[in-house]
């Protein structure tokens, strides 16, 4: 059996930590470097870092903060945020990390998935995917795709939609179901799906089981669910009812709730295969 990965998040705003709730109203919460080593050293399988700002303000991802995290830990290194080019990708592997998380750019324009899949492997490439309980179900998203297949859903289709994905940071819906849109990113490349809730973002009220479990179900690569966690029983819901492969905290692990030594051990004695 393979074993479950925890995972804490940097979202980085002005090379600082932030969190908020439901992607708003945030707060520093310490220095990304800083914070990296001492998840490092309590031993957390990875470490995702995102720039939570770089798509909505059309800039690239802040390489000289990747660096100096990539420097403070020796675990693989996901980073995530104004990713738009193969050159983006490469400059940031080279800074240091190990993956590279693409949310916006991968629905604007699918066929980057693939590119970049082919060009450093699937292995690489996490499709990062933000997606909100569906509630309108009268208007269509203004976001464009370039894909035929991946057009925005007429009226009819998109009453059908249980969770929405938004981009850009959480700002704009696209109009796309994200259960079909974690099938079609698999079949594109991606080697790995970091699926956050956005209702739970920063809520402390659990992750959310039903999309998770569906997204896992849907597809064979393995998916980080994230949003929500707010208690040690919380891991072991996404990881067990929630089918996850990984489970990945903020807020908790920012404001030293919890250690990650102590969500492992927790694991552990629930009967959840990890790394101690």
């Amino acid at each position: 059996m393979l074993t479950k990965r925890i995972i804490p998040c940097l979202d980085v705003k002005d090379g600082r930590v932030v969190k908020g709730v439901n992607f708003v109203n945030l707060r520093d919460a310490g220095d990304p470097s800083e914070n990296a080593k001492i998840y490092n050293d309590e031993g957390a399988d990875e470490i995702v870092f995102l720039d939570i700002t770089a798509s909505y303000e059309k800039r690239k991802t802040m390489v000289d903060v990747v660096k100096k995290v990539a420097e403070k830990v020796f675990m693989p290194l996901t980073v995530g945020g104004g990713i738009g080019t193969l050159e983006d990708i490469r400059n940031l592997l080279n800074a240091g990390c190990d993956k590279i998380s693409i949310n916006t750019q991968a629905v604007k324009n699918p066929d980057f998935v693939k590119k970049a899949s082919d060009k450093f492997g699937s292995q690489c490439i996490v499709v990062a995917i933000d997606a909100k309980k569906s509630k309108v179900k009268s208007q269509k998203s203004k976001v464009q795709v370039k894909s035929q297949k991946l057009k925005m859903q007429d009226n009819s289709e998109k009453s059908n939609n249980e969770w929405e994905v938004y981009i850009n940071g959480g700002r704009d819906a696209t109009g796309l179901d994200a259960v079909k849109w974690a099938k079609k990113v698999e079949e594109l490349g991606a080697g790995e799906i970091l699926l956050t809730s956005m209702d739970r973002d920063g809520t402390k009220d659990g992750y959310d089981i039903e999309l998770t479990r569906k997204i896992s179900e849907a597809v064979k690569i393995p998916v980080i669910a994230s949003g929500g966690c707010g208690k040690l029983e919380h891991f072991y819901e996404a990881l067990t009812d929630g089918k996850a492969d990984a489970a990945l905290a903020a807020s908790v692990f920012h404001y030293r709730e919890f250690t990650i030594r102590e969500v492992k051990a927790y694991l552990k004695d629930k009967g959840v295969e990890v790394r101690l």
